[in-house]
């Protein structure tokens, strides 16, 4: 069947009906387009977040004159701002158009990041974590949103894995980085942080430029498909959702975001997630440091845990869009984090310890990437859609400021045991105790 035939088929078709050869071929053409470029931009938005632990073991704190705790405020002021401004921006996406929006964003935390290798004191530490947040903060709440109008729900998890993975592939890339990087200590009369900083952000900045041409535009202007391709493409959405629908921005969907209790819940539950998600990715680097590896040791073997996180993700969330199941999957996924908790808090040795941190990674990364596609399937009314989606990265991040808090200096005995406990305690409250009605909502449409 033709695109264009299948597009003059009425209203009455099925799941299967949407699944035929053209309807792949429409399905790779768009994933060509959106996932290389996208899970691009998201691992440098985690690159340029995360390297601030890489920078930290090779003298940030020491040469700004930083305390521990004020270390840990630093980290914390960057979610603040996450906070602030994730429901802002994407209000403004749905207002705007996503291939002008994303690559500006990413173009302006490029250059913040680069200025992180300019500051000489701590208030200038401050006053830039603050700025980076405010630059992230629309951009993965913005590239799940349009998904949700190019797939339709059961097609988003996949993709949404794929995008997600790049988060633990920045884990990984980055160790390798800063450890090339840290040996430029000197060259210019600058030191190795101040290099890692730099350089990852001069890369943002010119990937940044080249997303202008490549980041796509809403789906009914997209020029990369065909009118018959559109067709289709709207077709597919409508029998699905209301993602084809080109809606005008209206208050109301923001009211209704806000008063859904469902909405309130994946919010919360990914406010566990993201607890540990943060606290692990920044402090690993210290915490597999703090095993008594030297700290160029340290950047390299942040490099499987991340990996093993990678290949989880992806493995996983394939099973699970194949079955359509989310909710016992994120349990499972929650189970292999506390299993890499306690392995941590009960083997004496390093190599025991350096396993836990590999188990902790996979899971708490695996859970992240089912859970964040979750709203963008079951939320209807496309602005609606894009608050709950802001409003889930919002909350959930008052989690990870919890995180960069609780991993505090005066909490570090025993290599983070309390810490780690809390963190045990996170996973086991939201991710099983606030699970029952959002299991029993599997299937909301």
């Amino acid at each position: 069947m033709s695109l264009n035939a299948a597009s003059e088929k009425g209203s009455d078709q099925t799941i299967d009906d949407f699944n035929t050869p053209e309807d792949k071929a429409l399905l790779r053409k768009i994933d060509l387009r959106l996932l290389p470029i996208l899970t691009l931009l998201y691992l440098l938005s985690f690159l340029d977040r995360t390297n601030i632990g890489n920078a930290k073991i090779v003298g940030l704190t020491t040469d700004l004159k930083v305390s521990p705790p004020q270390y840990n405020t630093a980290l914390a002021l960057y979610f603040i701002a996450y906070v602030i401004f994730e429901v802002p921006a994407n209000i403004i996406l749905k207002r705007f158009d996503p291939q002008i929006w994303l690559p500006t964003l990413t173009l302006f935390w490029g250059i913040v990041s680069i200025c992180q290798g300019l500051i000489t004191n701590k208030a200038g530490l401050f006053g830039i974590r603050f700025l980076l947040g405010v630059a992230e903060a629309g951009l993965f709440p913005g590239v799940i949103y349009v998904f949700s109008v190019y797939y339709r729900r059961h097609e988003r998890s996949w993709r949404v894995a794929i995008f997600f993975g790049g988060s633990a592939l920045a884990g990984a890339f980055g160790g390798i980085l800063a450890y090339a990087i840290g040996k430029m200590h000197g060259i210019g009369g600058r030191t190795g942080w101040e290099w890692i900083f730099i350089l990852e952000g001069i890369l943002t900045v010119a990937i940044a430029f080249l997303a202008y041409f490549i980041v796509p535009t809403w789906s009914h202007r997209a020029k990369f498909l065909t009118e018959a391709e559109k067709k289709r493409l709207f077709q597919r959405l409508n029998a699905d959702s209301d993602a084809a629908l080109i809606e005008r921005f209206e208050w109301v969907y923001v009211r209704q975001a806000l008063t859904d209790h469902l909405v309130w819940g994946y919010a919360f539950l990914f406010h566990g997630f993201a607890f540990v998600l943060y606290s692990l990715s920044l402090f690993l680097p210290t915490i597999i440091a703090g095993l008594g590896f030297q700290s160029w040791q340290a950047q390299l073997m942040t490099v499987p845990p991340n990996s093993v996180a990678a290949i989880s993700i992806w493995i996983t969330v394939w099973v699970s869009s194949r079955i359509n199941l989310r909710a016992p999957f994120i349990i499972g996924a929650a189970g292999v984090a506390i299993v890499g908790y306690i392995i941590l808090l009960t083997t004496k040795t390093p190599g025991a310890q350096y396993v836990g941190t590999i188990f902790a990674a996979a899971g708490i990364y695996t859970g992240n990437a089912l859970l964040l596609s979750w709203p963008g399937e079951n939320v209807s009314a496309q602005t609606k859609r894009a608050v709950a989606v802001a409003m889930q990265i919002t909350i959930g991040d008052i989690g990870a400021i919890a995180g960069v808090l609780i991993y505090r200096p005066s909490l570090n005995a025993h290599r983070f045991r309390t810490p780690h406990i809390i963190a045990i305690g996170y996973l086991l409250w939201l991710s099983f105790g606030r699970f029952i009605p959002l299991y029993l909502d599997e299937t909301r449409k």
